[in-house]
């Protein structure tokens, strides 16, 4: 899936990680709800999705190729928006990370809000509604990480990190526990994710807006970049 890319606000330093956990089990969490409920795709591993749109067109699965060009346009809307945000904010000496964190938290809570109103079960146009919401909101996450985390670090993606993993392995050097943590942290989030829609369906997708609202609200959860301390 797609490789990691060094984040230049990174540099400046170590970060906290745990705000970097609980969104990685939120991307997990959410990825799973997705799968499970939404149409069987997912919302931040567009890797994926560009290959289900290639297995849906040599299958003619139409619904298939559908639910990815939808997670695939949400995402890519969801990065374009916060990238462009955080430039706007920049340019004005301005923090831009609670904004896109309260953007990321309407979008969840919009989709909350539409599963709730369908008990759980969503019919299909509302389906759609919501896979592109979720996968808004991951886009969003994920230019809002690309400006704040340290080098190699994602919460959305982890093949890059997975690949960096293995090579410090391979090279006997010390290994970065706490990379290791994000990569276990993906399928602790979806096992969460799955464990919410068989067993409490119609709340699955409060599992999310809790986490992000542990970023929020937690005092060591402070993403801002070097030098732009949020206010």
């Amino acid at each position: 899936m797609e490789a990691s890319a060094p984040s230049r606000a990174g540099r400046g330093g170590p970060r906290p990680r745990a705000p970097f956990l609980l969104l990685t089990l939120l991307a997990g969490a959410l990825n799973a709800i997705s799968f499970l409920a939404l149409g069987g795709v997912f919302v931040s591993v567009m890797t994926a999705n560009l290959a289900l749109v290639g297995i849906a067109v040599g299958g003619s699965d139409p619904w298939l190729a559908a639910n990815s060009v939808v997670a695939l346009t949400g995402y890519i809307a969801g990065v374009l928006l916060g990238a462009r945000y955080r430039e706007h904010r920049e340019r004005e000496s301005r923090p831009a990370l609670r904004g896109l964190l309260g953007g990321e938290m309407l979008l969840l809570c919009g989709v909350l809000a539409g599963w709730f109103a369908a008990d759980g079960s969503p019919p299909a146009a509302l389906r759609t509604v919501l896979l592109g919401a979720a996968a808004l909101a991951m886009g969003c996450q994920s230019a809002t990480i690309r400006a704040t985390a340290p080098p190699g670090v994602s919460t959305t993606y982890m093949t890059g990190l997975l690949t960096a993993v293995l090579t410090d392995v391979l090279a006997r050097r010390r290994p970065d526990w706490s990379r290791a943590a994000l990569l276990l942290a993906i399928p602790a989030g979806a096992a969460l994710g799955a464990l919410a829609v068989g067993t409490l369906r119609t709340a699955a997708p409060l599992l999310p807006v809790v986490l992000l609202a542990a970023v929020l609200v937690l005092p060591t959860a402070r993403l801002d970049p070097p030098g732009h301390p949020e206010t």
